[in-house]
């Protein structure tokens, strides 16, 4: 499949951007807008949680007729963190289908396996660049596609390509003369 997707369906692709920094979101937000995305940005957790209707409140925003396709969320921000954002959406019986990917500038191990068992689609190493956006939105848009067989496909580890910026951060340098299956290698860890 590829970039090649209908662009009715691209058109419809609509992404929840969320991150504490003004500078972060804009990036995402335009990597996403490139990558032919509609986008909502919000700043907190709690916005987010606003704006998908799981706030428990009435003033809740809700979706505004904009059904969401895909949840990138900043692990680390004040009041709630990415992870307690995914762990609720996940426990949502309505949005839980929805792909969520956590961002983090932190290539902390503990954390990627924990928000990976937690339902993550991906965590990312900032910074994120138009190359991991656009592999995101061809993989749900793929997701849609296969539906029906297969839902939604977790990401693991092992399974990222070595361009991707986790595999980037977490591939240690090696010498020229290393061949393509050692560094494949590296990109596999333990399961405990």
């Amino acid at each position: 499949m590829g970039s090649d997707c209908s662009s009715v369906v691209a058109e419809e692709l609509h992404v929840l951007a969320v991150d504490d920094s003004l500078v972060d979101r804009k990036v995402i937000e335009r990597l996403l807008k490139i990558s032919s995305c509609k986008v909502t940005a919000v700043e907190s957790g709690r916005r987010a949680l606003q704006y998908l209707g799981l706030d428990g409140e009435k003033s809740s925003v809700g979706f505004d007729g904009l059904k969401v396709n895909l949840i990138m969320t900043d692990y680390s921000m004040p009041g709630m963190t990415g992870y307690e954002l995914l762990k609720k959406i996940k426990s949502s019986s309505n949005l839980r289908e929805i792909p969520v990917v956590i961002m983090s500038s932190e290539k902390v191990l503990a954390r990627i396996d924990r928000c990976l068992e937690e339902g993550a689609q991906e965590f990312l190493v900032k910074p994120v660049n138009l190359s991991d956006v656009k592999r995101l939105r061809d993989i749900i848009l793929q997701g849609y596609e296969n539906d029906e067989d297969k839902g939604y496909q977790k990401r693991k580890l092992q399974d990222l390509s070595p361009t991707s910026s986790l595999a980037r951060d977490l591939t240690p340098l090696k010498s020229a003369s290393a061949s393509a299956s050692a560094q494949q290698s590296c990109l596999k860890r333990p399961r405990l």
